[in-house]
């Protein structure tokens, strides 16, 4: 996530995305639910602020090609040099279709090599690559541009998340040194374990360090428009709120939250999400409409 006060900009690649209609279909036709992955391949970009953009064409293997340095989907690519991660978006919006273009510059502070497992058999896991970046955003289409701060992740799983998750909450903030990231996850499981949850509260540093930390204060979010719940904690009951709701849908909000945290004034970006919603065939079903597939 970038941001300048002005914009935000999400950009995530996905393969074999864990949002995509087309894979669970796939899995469920498939014995034992082994689709393959690769072709269901996807950059997701999300621009926000006065000029709003939405990008999330799946596309099938023959748009795949990848390697230790770069995965193109389609045309566009991600690529790593050893110090810059360089993302070249060639996009085409939906629901109204327009063109999104441009190239977008992610530098490192550090690479923490941290990985952290969110369910109890480890079958999911975080990695928080490098919560600490400098991002240089250059658009052509729309005509943007504008330089801040950003995060870079990833997480993958072996089975899917509505069959490992009931809903998570997730926020990344900046801070002085570096950045706080917030994590928690409602597990589903056996009828012993459903419900447990997994929280992680973590400090950042500029050189990749990572400290746990105590954010004893768990705060409730207004719902959204969809009366999605939100939650998050901080270091008073009301030390966060929402400034503005960047994405608003049946199973998924994304967040700007101000508050303090860690004795520190900050902004974060927020997420929530509701795989119970996800997974309902009514959410199913409107998918396809926010992500067409290109064969």
């Amino acid at each position: 996530m970038s941001e300048d006060g002005r914009h935000g900009l999400t950009i995530i690649a996905f393969v074999g995305s864990v949002f995509s209609p087309y894979y669970a279909w796939a899995r469920r036709r498939t014995p034992g639910g082994a689709a393959d992955p690769q072709d269901h391949v996807a950059l997701n970009v999300a621009l926000y602020g006065a000029t709003r953009r939405w990008a999330m064409t799946e596309r099938g293997r023959n748009a795949l090609s990848r390697d230790a340095d770069e995965i193109r989907i389609g045309p566009s690519a991600v690529a790593w040099d050893g110090t810059t991660l360089t993302i070249t978006i060639d996009e085409t919006t939906v629901p109204v279709p327009s063109r999104l273009r441009g190239t977008v510059r992610v530098r490192p502070a550090a690479l923490t090599g941290a990985s952290f497992a969110l369910d109890a058999a480890g079958l999911h896991l975080w990695r928080p690559i490098a919560p600490v970046c400098s991002v240089e955003v250059d658009l052509a289409r729309p005509g943007l541009s504008w330089r801040g701060h950003g995060y870079l992740d990833s997480n993958r799983g072996e089975t899917p998340l509505e069959s490992a998750f009931v809903r998570w909450d997730w926020s990344r903030a900046t801070l002085a040194d570096g950045a706080a990231v917030l994590y928690h996850a409602v597990r589903r499981g056996d009828a012993a374990a459903d419900g447990e949850e997994r929280a992680l509260a973590l400090r950042f540093d500029r050189a990749g360090g990572v400290t746990p930390v105590e954010t004893p204060h768990r705060i409730a979010l207004p719902d959204t428009l969809w009366r999605l719940p939100r939650e998050t904690r901080g270091d008073t009951p009301d030390g966060m709120t929402v400034a503005e709701t960047f994405e608003d849908s049946p199973f998924y909000a994304r967040s700007l939250l101000t508050g303090r945290l860690l004795g520190e004034p900050v902004s974060a970006v927020h997420e929530s999400l509701s795989l119970d919603r996800f997974a309902a065939p009514w959410v199913q079903a409107m998918l396809p409409f926010r992500m067409p597939r290109r064969r």
